[in-house]
């Protein structure tokens, strides 16, 4: 004997003996009266007993069927009803849905929209891991994340929702002490601030309109897991960066820092939402995948 139970002969016996007749079971199942006969017999052949007495007009259970039909009709029952449950979660927003974010983008950006989501859907919930680290979606078993990058491939399925600026940027006061670079040449006698997470945070490369391409190894410091620490030693004067526009943005506009060398770029990045491989997703999961690509499509 096989060490797993016949768990589908089982099943279609137990709608056997549910409906008291083959030919009813098949129609529920939407199997063949042939299939639901064989499954039965199979079982009979398996355990070495008859389950059931047929004739053309009778059916009626064994002592064996009996005894069996008693143990064989609750884990159908269980069965349909964790059916039910999953389909009922897959047509209605409920449960859980675990999200990763950056952390400053979290932060800034995600968290002040969770309101509006969870009062729209008040039986989901949200598990929301903020950390600028690339979590893997699959082996931690996130349900989506979203990412600020040159977005290398993979078999996530990404979906592009806006660009995100990044500035090369310092202080006016740092600027006069160092100077104003204006080749990525000239940042190897700069302090140069480091991210650690960037996909090249030993490298940073540039490019330009004309086509010409340079590599730089930026040396400074300060390295850090989360772009927004940089920001106390940039405005202090202390060192040069390279950040996205949601980190630097207000303090570009409120003239505490200014953007450098802007007809040169490292490799545009944007704004993404990564989901993992498969099949079609719960309720709940499209609907906060839908709502943060409406609301963070809007966003610069």
């Amino acid at each position: 004997m096989s060490k797993l139970p016949d768990f589908e002969g089982l099943a279609i016996f137990a709608k056997v003996v549910e409906l008291r007749s083959f030919a009813a079971a098949a129609a529920e199942l939407t199997l063949s009266k042939a299939t639901v006969s064989k499954a039965v017999t199979r079982l009979e052949e398996r355990l070495g007993a008859r389950l059931f007495n047929r004739t053309s007009r009778r059916l009626a259970l064994t002592d064996a069927g009996r005894s069996l039909a008693d143990r064989a009709t609750q884990p159908l029952a269980d069965g349909e009803a964790a059916e039910n449950e999953a389909l009922a979660q897959s047509a209605a927003p409920r449960g859980l849905v675990r999200l990763a974010v950056p952390m400053t983008y979290g932060t800034n950006v995600v968290a002040p929209l969770l309101p509006e989501f969870l009062a729209a859907y008040p039986d989901v919930a949200i598990d929301l891991n903020l950390s600028d680290a690339t979590i893997d979606l699959i082996g931690e078993g996130y349900d989506a994340a979203i990412r600020i990058a040159s977005l290398p491939d993979s078999s996530l399925i990404a979906r592009r929702l806006c660009a995100m600026p990044r500035y090369l940027v310092a202080s006016s006061a740092y600027l006069e002490r160092w100077g104003r670079p204006t080749h990525p040449m000239h940042l190897a006698r700069h302090r140069c601030l480091a991210y650690a997470y960037q996909l090249t945070p030993g490298l940073w490369q540039f490019s330009n309109a004309a086509g010409e391409q340079a590599s730089v190894r930026p040396a400074g410091p300060l390295r850090v897991n989360n772009g927004e620490a940089l920001l106390p030693m940039l405005l202090a004067g202390l060192g040069i960066a390279d950040l996205p526009d949601f980190i630097v943005g207000k303090a570009l506009a409120a003239n505490q820092l200014e953007a450098v060398m802007t007809d040169w770029w490292q490799a545009p990045s944007g704004v993404y939402l990564v989901t993992p491989p498969g099949g079609p997703r719960p309720a709940r999961v499209t609907a906060l995948i839908e709502f943060l690509a409406t609301k963070l499509s809007k966003k610069p």
